[in-house]
């Protein structure tokens, strides 16, 4: 693009944007005649990605700042008045907001509340962070017709996010993402919307306790057996990590009424959108869990938990035979709670005509064994909460299946449709139940899984992760998934793959006979995966949430000695993929 367009397109912005802050980084931009900076924020626009926008903060149009929070947000109140015209007429749309501890995150919840008060759409909002699957909840307890959530979850300081949940409380799906960003395309400008659209409410309407008790309520409620903690927490060390974010409030109250008296980490405690002692807020990277872990230590605590900022994600480690903390991976979290959940319906009479667990393509089949012991059934998705909850909510209304708990690789568990999004909170309740079930029974978390390594088989597991930054990481993103769709692997660490699934163009086919295709029956996403002959499964995918792509490696192997030997044999086959698969991932 020529430097003209760019000088033009940041004059627009700067008319449009009315914070000082963002406006006058752009206005130092066109001072230095910083070229490739301006090229960073104005290129491209921010758009939808998985159920609203996020991208890193600052001037520009492909940044998160004012402008960007008004234009969506008028874009989602016009969509509404059109949706709901009889309950528009009548002034009773309503939107309810929530927001994280990220640097920014108040200003943009309180700039997204104002233009739909301008719309004449009561916006709730709460006065300090909250957890995203508060939101979700709070979108049904107070029947409104759209909530939003400023977050960018678990990635670095300098990214914020805008998400957008429907009516049902579950993230924005198709036609809506679509109609949406139509809207969105369409506004010429947001500048004094206040005053173009009468304004008829003056301010938000605060929500603090109104919506935390009944949440904090109903997943104590969804307990399996609330009495067992009460009972015996004494004896199980619990310590935890909201990281900087919005958890503690919650995990300390629910996991005190439960019984524990639980030990968070004084320095993470508050949150704090620097994140101060963390580079970044992922609970998946054990990086990000070194500060907990070392209080952890000193506290003497036999479990780990820790929720990312938003308190959506949830992490626990637990100490092993040697004393040392280890992060359990998603994946078998997962395999615990289906085991736990299936287990105890099972011995409580309560289990539900075909239950269903629910997981995404890129999470390990461990679990499928695991249900199909209980007479259970999993169903596959794709990844994503918004399709996890939404493929619950389908096959129980069609009574095809009974959900009862659905799960992915990357630390997201829900446990019910009154949270229609993965709920960190929920489970770390459930996890601090689990924990003193099996323990009672002279086992921990690690103890239980190696049992059901060895019944059902270990599933070694690694997801590398590359990064590719700036405009010009998008197009190299792309041209990698284009090459590697044109040119299928017929081997992987020379191993045969017996067959690919491609979930953009909706076909299986095996490599030997590419032309000889069979259709899937998922909606499309950019989507790769190689089904090896040894049951290896090695999928790629970029990332909806950041610029990087995403390859998730499982590898199956029975367990005939001992697991550590079997993790060993397994690694090696992990690290020779790793090694194969960085060649693509140039």
């Amino acid at each position: 693009m020529h430097s003209s367009q760019l000088f033009e397109r940041a004059r627009l912005y700067l008319e449009e944007e009315t914070d000082p802050f963002f406006a006058q980084q752009v206005r130092d931009l066109v001072a230095q005649n910083n070229i490739a900076e301006l090229e960073e924020r104005f290129l491209q626009t921010l758009s939808f990605g998985t159920a609203g926008l996020r991208g890193v903060v600052g001037g520009g149009t492909n940044r998160m700042n004012p402008f960007m929070i008004k234009k969506i947000t008028h874009a989602i109140a016009l969509y509404l008045l059109k949706t709901f015209p009889e309950k528009a007429a009548r002034g009773a749309l309503r939107a309810v907001i929530a927001y994280d501890s990220r640097v920014h995150s108040r200003l943009f919840a309180h700039t997204a509340a104002h233009v739909f008060l301008a719309h004449d759409i009561t916006a709730y909002l709460f006065s300090d962070p909250r957890p995203t699957p508060e939101l979700s909840y709070a979108v049904q307890y107070l029947t409104c017709d759209v909530g939003i959530v400023v977050t960018a979850s678990h990635n670095p300081p300098q990214y914020n996010g805008y998400k957008v949940y429907w009516n049902d409380g579950a993230q924005i799906a198709h036609p809506h993402e679509k109609n949406i960003t139509e809207e969105m395309n369409a506004i010429t400008s947001v500048v004094n919307l206040e005053e173009k659209v009468p304004v008829k409410r003056s301010a938000p309407t605060i929500i603090d306790a109104e919506i935390d008790e009944p949440y904090c309520t109903s997943i104590k409620e969804k307990l399996f057996r609330p009495g067992l903690t009460k009972e015996t927490v004494q004896s199980m060390r619990i310590a935890y990590t909201p990281l900087h974010g919005t958890g503690a409030l919650h995990v300390e109250r629910i996991l005190g009424d439960m019984g524990f008296s639980i030990m968070t980490v004084p320095e993470q405690r508050l949150p704090d959108g620097n994140f101060p002692t963390v580079s970044s807020p992922n609970p998946e990277d054990p990086a990000a869990l070194v500060h907990a872990c070392a209080y952890a230590d000193r506290v003497h605590a036999e479990v780990l938990m820790a929720t990312d900022p938003d308190a959506d994600r949830f992490a626990c480690a637990v100490r092993n035979t040697r004393g040392v903390l280890q992060l359990l991976t998603g994946n078998q979290m997962g395999a615990l709670f289906t085991d736990y959940i299936l287990l105890t319906l099972q011995e409580q009479n309560n289990m539900p005509a075909r239950p269903a667990i629910v997981r995404s393509v890129v999470t390990s089949p461990l679990s499928d064994r695991i249900a199909r012991t209980y007479g259970a059934t999993c169903v596959e998705c794709l990844t994503g909460f918004k399709w996890i909850c939404g493929t619950a909510e389908k096959i129980s209304q069609s009574g095809v299946y009974s959900y009862v708990y659905g799960f992915e690789e990357s630390y997201g568990h829900n446990f019910g449709i009154q949270v229609r999004d993965k709920d960190g909170i929920n489970a770390a309740a459930l996890c601090a139940e689990m924990g003193v079930y099996w323990k009672l029974r002279g086992m921990s978390l690690i103890d239980r899984l190696h049992q059901l390594f060895r019944t059902h088989g270990l599933f070694c597991e690694k997801t590398l992760n590359k990064t590719y930054a700036g405009v010009a990481g998008v197009s190299t993103m792309n041209a990698i998934m284009n090459t590697l769709r044109r040119q299928p692997l017929t081997q992987i660490a020379r191993k045969r793959v017996m067959k690919v699934r491609d979930i953009y163009l909706g076909v299986e086919f095996s490599p030997e006979n590419p032309a000889q295709t069979s259709a899937l029956s998922f909606p499309q996403s950019n989507v790769l995966q190689h089904f090896v002959q040894d049951g290896s499964i090695v999928s790629i995918r970029p990332s909806g949430t950041e610029q990087k792509i995403k390859c998730y490696i499982i590898h199956p192997l029975t367990v005939s000695t001992s697991i550590e030997e079997a993790e060993q044999a397994g690694n090696m086959f992990i690290t020779a993929v790793e090694q194969e698969m960085g060649t693509y991932l140039q």
